[in-house]
């Protein structure tokens, strides 16, 4: 009863009409900006100096604070993707898109190039 109910605060309503879908892929849109905020908290929380131990060893030489090596490597990485991801959808936004990105949502009509595999059809047809 619970998932119902929450379900259809999200999704608004038991229909599922164009409005529905584009709330649906609005919280799909949004699911990676979340990830990426716990990422964030995570470095910042849990994360103390010294905690960055591979060998196990217990002498704190061999121990590398996260402060200034993995911050500094991580922050690196992240500036150089979104870089290459800005410069793709600026550039070339169509290479990462499908065809059917374009068709308005309607929940009643299938997208033609999605088939069901053959090994399906028994079970699609109880």
């Amino acid at each position: 009863w619970g998932a119902t109910v929450i379900t259809s605060m999200v999704w608004g309503g038991f229909s599922v009409s164009n409005a529905t879908l584009n709330r649906f892929y609005a919280l799909h849109f949004l699911f990676p900006f979340i990830l990426a905020a716990l990422a964030i908290v995570h470095m910042i929380t849990l994360h103390k100096h010294g905690s960055g131990n591979p060998l196990g060893v217990d002498a704190s030489s061999d121990r590398l604070p996260i402060a200034p090596y993995f911050l500094f490597k991580d922050a690196v990485t992240a500036v150089l993707f979104v870089l290459v991801v800005i410069a793709l959808v600026s550039f070339a936004p169509n290479w990462l898109g499908h065809s059917d990105n374009y068709v308005e949502a309607n929940a009643l009509v299938t997208p033609s190039s999605i088939v069901p595999e053959w090994y399906l059809l028994p079970w699609y047809a109880i």
